[in-house]
């Protein structure tokens, strides 16, 4: 799972919520004149091509200046979005306004890889107009995965604090925190006041969030992280001084903002709060829920259609999964196996640190094999780090992307705290999927594609980036991984536990299950713990329709490949066949299955 500070196409992050209408507007790395397309020697078409992703890019940078943050361009980086309802009246206008404009461009004056960006944009505003009239839908920003509860500190995981300009833009963000609380509160209410409130047991993870970002005093608070690596530009004593201002801006500003913002959670909110989350209970929830179904996936299936590919995969896998006990000679059942792999030591770290020691080595492995399957791989960075100590244990794993300038690198974060149920035959599939050649090796590589219009770049669809990456954990057999029967166990159990979601977010969305049938049924079909299947039950009702890009995603890509293979026979090149599906940058599935068609056809009429 990809925490993507450049954000997931999910409309329930906080201040994500506008900026991720935005991401097809011309969202993207900030310009330089390296990149910066010569406008002077384009067509007038795309001329005008280029202008409006500039203009769009631009605006979007100011308004939310997190997500500039994201992306590298500091300019912003005292400032947080402004949410307020006069705001966001003018995000919408500016959304219809750019539509018209792209649609006023001629596009048969444009050149293949500017019909696809027009085209790309202009799919991505229409899409995104859609969500305007429901305001309660997005008045859910409250989630246990990406929520508003969590936005602040993870941003702060991220500004640049190389010298003291950028410092002070950090103590500005602090103070800027109540006022973007305050906001929050507002648009929380108005939602209170259409019926779209979280579910109960999603509010307790915020609520659970919250307590554990407040009770982390002084230094060891989540918002006083950036003045813990300030650079050696900044003079000692002065790096006293900004900690020490610091420090009281979290006490006098930041902490009763956050304290507001739990009052009025736990209060007014929280007793309005229904049992169950699935959005068929929600006024327009139904919707609600079959737009999210086609923006997360990229596809017109419908959740009946998706709920039956699930189970049809399930059942799939469940087979090779019991293939594999038999290879390791288990005499018992099922649940048995999986009682034993979760608690024999053998398969368990002893400490935190040697979990990151383990994540990092299978890092380190990937990164030598990856030529076997590449033509090309990206040069920005990767690394392994823990995550801060305020995370709960049992968090996930995730990725975070790189700056698009280059001036951070991506990371793969890992749950020290959670050593104690991290088994070793569950790590390999998880770095695949995290770092390489999963979610590092995609987004790197699009921020390096500088032919492509800045928006591309950076631009992102569950189905594709959560697709890409779940087909990267299979690639691990053909990179060394695996060779271990329990390893492999564990990534055919990842496997089915991404199908199982295709069953359970449209059985509680479109056949309303209830929660505890979502809970046994995860815990059935995937082994998994009751705990970590609770969470992420919850996740499904806070993110309706997120958890279905995955196995979506990655059927396609292994439907593509298996097509190109088939129609090339000796003809077909892995390597050449995996830098086509990258070289466009993130794309919905219907345009990423044209673009292999093409390749197809160029390469069968090679000779």
């Amino acid at each position: 799972m990809s925490r993507h500070g450049r954000t997931p196409r999910f409309a329930w992050r906080g201040w994500l919520l506008v900026a991720w209408l935005l991401t097809l507007t011309g969202c993207a790395t900030p310009p330089s004149p390296a990149s910066a397309a010569p406008h002077a020697t384009l067509s007038p078409a795309a001329t005008a091509l280029h202008a409006l992703f500039d203009a769009s890019w631009e605006a979007t940078m100011r308004r939310y200046p997190e997500w500039a943050t994201d992306l590298g361009d500091n300019r912003y980086g005292d400032r947080l979005a402004d949410v307020s309802p006069e705001q966001e009246a003018a995000v919408w206008a500016t959304l219809r306004k750019h539509l018209a404009q792209a649609r006023d461009i001629d596009r048969r004056a444009l050149g293949a890889t500017d019909r696809t960006s027009l085209d790309l944009f202009i799919h991505g505003l229409e899409e995104e107009l859609l969500s305007e009239p429901m305001v309660g839908f997005r008045r859910m920003t409250l989630s246990s995965l990406f929520g508003f509860q969590d936005q602040f500190p993870e941003l702060l995981q991220t500004v640049p604090m190389r010298d003291r300009a950028q410092a002070q833009q950090a103590l500005a963000r602090l103070s800027a925190w109540p006022r973007r609380v305050d906001q929050e509160i507002v648009n929380l209410r108005e939602g209170l006041a259409l019926g779209w409130v979280a579910a109960q047991p999603v509010l307790v993870r915020v609520l659970e969030s919250l307590d554990n970002q407040n009770a982390a005093a002084g230094q060891a608070s989540p918002f006083f992280e950036p003045f813990l690596r300030m650079g050696n530009d900044i003079p000692a004593a002065e790096q006293a001084r900004l900690r020490a201002a610091a420090l009281q801006r979290i006490s006098d500003e930041v902490l009763p903002a956050q304290r507001r913002l739990r009052d009025f959670i736990a209060g007014p909110y929280a007793a309005a709060a229904p049992v169950s989350g699935n959005l068929a209970g929600y006024p327009g929830g139904a919707a609600a829920y079959a737009l999210a179904v086609r923006q997360q996936t990229t596809t017109a299936l419908s959740p009946a259609q998706i709920h039956a590919i699930g189970l049809r995969e399930v059942a799939r896998l469940r087979g090779e999964m019991e293939l594999v006990m038999k290879r390791m000679a288990w005499p018992g059942t099922f649940d048995a196996f999986v009682h034993h792999l979760h608690t024999d030591p053998k398969y368990f770290h002893t400490s935190g640190e040697d979990l990151l020691t383990g994540y990092r080595a299978i890092g380190k492995q990937l990164d030598a094999e990856l030529p076997k399957l590449f033509a090309e791989l990206p040069r920005i960075p990767w690394g392994v780090r823990a995550h801060p100590p305020h995370v709960s244990p049992d968090a996930a794993e995730t990725y975070t992307n790189p700056a698009a300038d280059g001036s951070r690198p991506g990371w793969f974060n890992a749950n020290v705290l959670g050593f104690k149920t991290r088994p070793k035959w569950a790590m390999e599939t998880l770095v695949a999927h995290e770092g390489v050649p999963g979610h590092h090796l995609q987004t790197a590589r699009a921020l390096e594609l500088g032919e492509l219009p800045h928006f591309r770049r950076s631009n992102f669809y569950v189905a594709y980036s959560e697709g890409w990456a779940m087909y990267a954990e299979t690639l691990g057999f053909e990179l060394g991984l695996f060779k271990d029967p329990a390893s492999h166990f564990g990534h055919l159990q990842d496997q089915v536990w991404r199908a199982a979601r295709l069953v359970v977010d449209t059985g509680l969305h479109h056949l309303n299950w209830p929660r505890e049938q979502a809970v046994d049924y995860m815990v059935a079909q995937t082994g998994k713990d009751r705990a970590t299947m609770e969470s992420e039950v919850d996740r499904y009702v806070s993110v309706p329709g997120q958890a279905l890009g995955y196995m979506i995603g990655q059927m396609k890509i292994i439907e593509l490949r298996d097509r190109a293979r088939a129609r090339l026979g000796e003809r077909f090149d892995i390597r050449r066949f995996h830098m086509v599906l990258l070289d466009q940058g993130a794309v919905p599935l219907g345009v990423l299955e044209r673009m292999v068609d093409e390749w197809i056809a160029e390469e069968a009429a090679r000779r």
